[in-house]
């Protein structure tokens, strides 16, 4: 018997209570950052931290829950902060339920399934306080924490080293892409067609509901090539609302977004989309392969940064003039694929979820959120709150149960 075990028989030999979050924390919302000077504590939004001021919110531990935007991303953070309104912090009672463990908690819980919006994902803190978590004595709370930690902790070691192979093909990267005096240097605008985009009226039911045409946001802009994207538009939208559908083997960019604080979000989109206010696209002419483009543009994304962004404005940008006027190489096309064709392997070793290093951290993630929703697993006397999916799971593996506890410790 494992100690978990024992600590569930010892403490929760007739099960466990479920509580909603308004009885262990209180959800506050953040706040403009605007007024404040540059310093040491980080400022949290949906998408991550987006600076760093002279003051903080809460320096307490804490889970930080978007409210609106990358809601399926949580933050769980130990050190002072501050957040701005499209992130909700949490104040946790600590005498009932310890923080970390009401973060695995609420992974487990995927709050992005209580999203109500058409349009733009949001939560509000009337439909996260009716959330329940099971809330076992805090002996029991500790040894969860600590098995699903390291597991977190092996998940952690292996991304530092894929950070610093992705390092090394940066540096291979803007070594072949710095051939300025050898090739043609010539403006991006020179590349293809750039366009921007729009979004349909979110009040408008069926622009969104059902939709099926890809309309790229920010929230999307995380990888290097897109697979999908989070939100789909109707063919009433583009009709009605006049959207613009883009073809396949475009190249995506942010031109207004936090993000923008500390990264030039450049994406290759491999099939038909749309796209919103936010983001500018390219479509290459005869001239240039769209792979050479995507890694042009990206391998010299912090130089565009640095010369293109404006300065001051409520929401960070780019002046898309200066972007468009930003000078490139352009060698033939015979070497722009002899330099693809490296480009994307070393891509691949970094970020292809097939093979080496990305692939293992992929099936560590994998291990950690089933034994996560294993570990967190629990139900009431008299009245089970387990899913359907979380019971079949519960007896397809119970025979297993004990070994892969066992293993966990």
């Amino acid at each position: 018997m494992s100690r978990l075990d024992e600590l569930i028989a010892k403490f929760c030999p007739n099960g466990v209570k479920y509580r909603e979050l308004k009885d262990i924390l209180i959800i506050k919302n953040g706040k403009d950052y605007k007024n404040l000077t540059e310093g040491k504590y980080p400022v949290y939004g949906s998408g991550g931290i987006m600076t760093y001021v002279s003051s903080y919110v809460y320096d307490k531990p804490s889970v930080l829950i978007p409210r609106k935007g990358s809601i399926d991303k949580l933050y769980y953070v130990e050190e002072p902060f501050w957040n701005v309104d499209t992130i909700f912090y949490t104040e946790i009672d600590e005498e009932k339920v310890i923080p970390r463990y009401v973060y695995f908690c609420l992974q487990k819980e995927h709050l992005e399934q209580y999203n109500t919006a058409g349009g733009v994902p949001s939560l509000t803190q009337k439909v996260l306080n009716r959330v329940k978590l099971p809330v076992p004595p805090l002996e029991v709370q500790r040894e969860i924490v600590h098995i699903l930690d390291s597991f977190t902790l092996l998940t952690a070691e292996l991304t530092a080293e894929l950070t610093a192979r992705r390092k090394q093909y940066e540096f291979y990267r803007n070594k072949l892409l710095s051939q300025n005096k050898k090739y043609a240097m010539k403006p991006l605008s020179e590349l293809g067609e750039w366009s921007g985009g729009k979004t349909p009226s979110t009040a408008e039911r069926k622009f969104w509901e059902d939709g099926v045409i890809p309309w790229i946001s920010s929230k999307d802009m995380k990888v290097s090539t897109l697979e999908d994207t989070q939100n789909h538009i109707t063919q009433k939208a583009v009709k009605e609302a006049s959207m613009k559908v883009y073809p396949p083997n475009s190249i995506a960019i942010v031109t207004r977004s936090g993000i923008l604080k500390h990264t030039f979000p450049v994406a290759y989109v491999p099939f038909e989309t749309t796209v919103n206010q936010d983001i500018k696209i390219l479509v290459v002419n005869h001239e240039i392969l769209p792979r050479y483009a995507f890694h042009v543009i990206q391998g010299k994304g912090k130089d565009i940064l640095l010369k293109t962004k404006k300065q001051g404005g409520t929401v960070d940008s780019l002046d898309f003039q200066k972007v468009l006027a930003y000078k490139v190489p352009v060698p033939p096309k015979d070497i722009q694929k002899r330099l693809v064709k490296v480009l994307d392997n070393f891509e691949s070793i970094c970020n292809d979820l097939n093979i080496g290093l990305p692939a293992e951290i992929k099936a560590r993630q994998k291990q950690y959120e089933y034994y996560r929703d294993l570990l967190l697993t629990f139900a009431e006397k008299g009245n089970t709150i387990v899913t359907d999916r979380q019971t079949d799971r519960q007896t397809d593996r119970q025979t297993d149960r004990q070994t892969d506890r066992a293993e966990c410790n």
